[in-house]
């Protein structure tokens, strides 16, 4: 009779208690690894922070395995110098609790939770796992692509050998003949985060393309054409495009401020405004602040107080949507109150181009990314100015330099060609007025579905950026749990930032495509509900 095998990763009570149990069976009776109990359960001491992955034939849980990526992994405690003897690799996790239940320990269910680890690791970033091999089992293991390394370890009754899994090793194993990785990686996830973003399958093409010279007549063309559309999308008269994160653009930023012999003033209500206001102590910058609660919306008054008691102030510098708690600061307000006094406003939009309309007329400096809102993929930064730079200034760092990029027609330096290539596809691709209407229409819907739900929202809908909604997640229940279960589903939320998990909130961004995600977040709402009942 054959057998129904599902393989999934944990999430409902009735499989973490048969978990237990199995652990119990395992790691005391047959191994006597851990002393017996009464109750015959055995909770593992990283629960909280494991994610498992299980066979199960309808409620039976046939065998698991436990993934986590916190450290000190176990390993950390048993070898010494761990990451000396690993691969050169991006980041790492730990394969722990390997089990199959007396009775079904044959390759095919082994395989299939290997391969589930594979397809696991894939599908949150990690391209290295590390795990602790039963000495006896050693065949067993490499079958499926693990790799073994260093000493053996543990006790005189048990012995393990430390082991690493790679794609690139399950490639070469032949457990891997059932599904090529090439498979594995999940094309269903709903990515909801603020970066990476959902991405169209055009640009990741371009990206993919065979790298040009940064000083050939191809690309120097390609270049200054994503110039004008970038400047066109946003109604700015220059800028110059670096390689880099949003932070470099707002160093560059500083960097121009620093030029300015006038004090400045720097506007806080989140975790991005605290930023620009440590990055301008870093330059020595002098200027005042005004800090509030996060969440909490500027009132103009105050801000046209501090400006009235300190008529040395020349620039102002704020964040437009501040990405940590979903609030639009409101430009327009920003912009009279400068043009008022002539005093020059600097802007961090970072996460507002491309997500909610941004109008850069009359802003003296600008900061950008090309993921987020552009719907590209990360690794290029841009500063839009309205006025011509002065020249290259020898007190800058010549990297930080606006002068540099202007004088040199943006390309002073090396760029990756790929970058370029897939900003000028999205860009073309974009449809910025559609795009806008869909994020607003969807945000508005989901806001309304999550509010039905009880889920207390950190900002309005009249203060909040639409593309970012900042849930406050109750006390009684872990934002962590909540990412991470959510993410199993299929879901990837915002919630692994230390400035969210502080603060137990999660987030759903609506920055990239927005094509059939309306469907995808009806099912998110009722996983959510479920979680949060």
């Amino acid at each position: 009779m054959s057998v129904a095998l599902k393989f999934k990763i944990a999430t409902e009570s009735w499989e973490f208690n048969q978990i237990n149990k199995l652990n119990y069976e395992t790691f005391v009776e047959e191994i006597g690894q851990h002393n017996p109990n009464s109750g015959r359960k055995l909770v593992d001491k990283f629960h909280n922070e494991n994610d498992y992955i299980v066979c199960i034939n309808n409620h039976d849980l046939l065998g698991m395995l436990a993934v986590r990526n916190s450290r000190p992994f176990s390993l950390d405690g048993k070898l010494d110098d761990l990451d000396s003897y690993l691969p050169m690799h991006r980041s790492v996790c730990e394969v722990r609790l390997l089990v199959v239940k007396k009775g079904h320990r044959y390759t095919h269910l082994l395989g299939g939770l290997v391969q589930e680890t594979v397809k696991y690791c894939l599908n949150h970033g990690y391209d290295l796992a590390v795990i602790s091999g039963i000495l006896e089992q050693q065949k067993l293991y490499r079958h499926m692509g693990f790799v073994p390394f260093g000493p053996v370890v543990g006790t005189a009754d048990v012995r393990f050998q430390p082991m690493y899994l790679t794609p690139e090793s399950y490639s070469r194993s032949k457990a891997s003949l059932r599904r090529p990785v090439s498979e594995l990686a999940s094309s269903k996830k709903a990515v909801l985060m603020p970066g990476p973003v959902e991405i169209n399958s055009d640009v990741y093409r371009v990206f993919g393309m065979r790298a040009v010279s940064h000083r050939s007549e191809e690309f120097l063309e390609i270049h200054k054409d994503t110039k004008r559309l970038l400047s066109r999308l946003v109604n700015s008269k220059h800028l110059e495009i670096f390689m880099g994160s949003g932070t470099l653009a707002n160093d560059v930023i500083a960097g121009q401020l620093s030029l300015n012999s006038g004090r400045g003033l720097v506007l806080a209500n989140g975790e991005f405004g605290e930023r620009l206001i440590d990055c301008a102590v870093r330059f020595g910058l002098k200027f005042e602040t005004l800090a509030l609660d996060w969440g909490e919306a500027f009132d103009a008054a105050d801000v046209k107080k501090i400006l009235n008691d300190n008529s040395d102030i020349k620039w102002l510098w704020a964040v437009h949507c501040e990405t940590s708690t979903g609030m639009l600061n409101d430009m327009a307000v920003l912009k009279d109150i400068c043009s008022e006094r002539g005093i020059l406003l600097c802007l961090d939009c970072v996460s507002s181009i491309g997500n909610t309309h941004v109008d850069l007329k009359d802003v003296y400096l600008a900061s950008a990314v090309s993921g987020k809102g552009l719907c590209s993929l990360s690794g290029l930064s841009m500063v839009f100015y309205t006025d011509e730079v002065v020249p290259p200034s020898r007190s800058l760092p010549r990297y930080l330099d606006l002068g540099v990029y202007a004088e040199k027609d943006g390309v002073p330096f090396t760029v990756c060609s790929n970058l370029v290539y897939a900003l000028h596809t999205a860009l073309k691709q974009m449809d910025i007025t559609e795009k806008l209407q869909q994020i607003c229409e969807l945000s508005a819907w989901l806001r309304r579905k999550l509010c039905k739900c009880g889920l207390d929202i950190l900002v309005s809908a009249e203060q909040g950026c639409p593309a970012a909604i900042t849930i406050c997640v109750p006390d009684r229940l872990n934002s962590e749990n909540i990412g991470r279960k959510m993410a199993n589903k299929g879901y990837l939320l915002s919630y692994r930032s230390e400035y969210l998990l502080k603060r137990n909130w999660i987030q759903i961004c609506l920055m990239g495509e927005t094509s059939g995600m309306k469907e995808r977040l009806g099912s998110l709402l009722t996983n959510m509900e479920q979680l949060f009942s």
